[in-house]
């Protein structure tokens, strides 16, 4: 069910700050129509972190509607208390998503063997299959090659979205686990490596702003047509970088915003880029010519 080029979306908000629902639905078609495999709606890159209970809900019920089951649904549901991440993956089940993509716990830095029972305990809680997000560079937490053997034997836990951005350690945790368990790239740069090691995808930024050049280097890569995905990465390598310039989801947000495809609102604590940043990612958006069909990309 998942595999290839999974969107992590960004959440459009209006300029009192609101959630903007009918840019999210224009968003959402926009990925559908551009043949994305999978979507993946509140997760850490669509600030999931400022969204109520009632918006991250209903962020997920936009979501469903507009991709009309045509698209798998990897909803968001991490955090850092377990009780509160089960509540909120058994109401996203009762929604009808296809997966949950859960994010280790931040600041409490659990062991090793606190992350394996966080893991367990969610997994328990729903038939749903979990996806394990590891990024230790925002959270504090590595999930070790060992943990996700361990959680790999859990029937419903079936991937990781592997973001260390080590490729030794991508490659301990490929062959750690069993091939059926699914690995995904949490950088857009290094989608190719992961991918020839024997990951699956791609869980994307990037895939925001291309969402159809990002499946189809996805596409390639699990084809083993390396050469093609290489002329992909060649020319849009200046847009995946240029989208962590600061903090994620700050650039993408501002380059979507200049291809006029939302307002440029983030929640606080997120900020507008500086703008010798925004100058930047304008630069890159212009290189790669995204700002050239602002208009084609606007309509609808």
């Amino acid at each position: 069910m998942f595999e290839g080029c999974g969107t992590a979306l960004v959440t459009p908000f209006r300029a009192n700050g609101s959630l903007d629902e009918a840019t999210l639905r224009k968003l959402v078609r926009r990925q559908v129509e551009a043949g994305i495999n999978f979507l993946v709606p509140c997760g850490t890159t669509g600030e999931s972190p400022t969204l109520t209970r009632a918006e991250h809900l209903r962020v997920v019920e936009i979501t469903l509607e507009e991709a009309h089951g045509v698209v798998p649904i990897l909803a968001g549901a991490g955090g850092n208390n377990t009780a509160e991440v089960i509540q909120l993956v058994r109401e996203l089940s009762a929604m009808g998503v296809d997966g949950i993509l859960s994010v280790t716990p931040y600041y409490n830095k659990p062991t090793q063997e606190g992350l394996y029972q966080h893991y367990k305990a969610i997994a328990a809680a729903a038939s749903l299959p979990i996806i394990v997000y590891s990024v230790q560079g925002r959270t504090g937490v590595n999930v070790e090659p060992a943990t996700l053997k361990r959680l790999a034997a859990i029937d419903n836990i079936v991937g990781v979205k592997e973001a260390s951005g080590n490729i030794g350690q991508i490659a301990s945790v490929i062959h750690e686990v069993p091939e059926s368990f699914a690995v995904f790239s949490g950088d857009d740069v290094i989608t190719i490596p992961l991918i020839a090691l024997g990951g699956r995808g791609v869980i994307s930024v990037a895939s925001n702003e291309i969402p159809a050049e990002m499946t189809e280097l996805a596409r390639e890569c699990l084809i083993n047509d390396f050469a093609s995905a290489r002329e992909l990465q060649r020319k849009y390598l200046p847009l995946m970088s240029v989208n962590f310039v600061e903090s994620n989801p700050i650039p993408v947000k501002a380059a979507m915003a200049a291809m006029g495809l939302l307002e440029p609102v983030w929640r606080l604590p997120l900020v507008a880029p500086q703008p010798q940043n925004q100058a930047k990612i304008e630069g890159v958006l212009s290189q790669v010519g995204l700002l050239s069909d602002r208009s084609a990309r606007v309509a609808g």
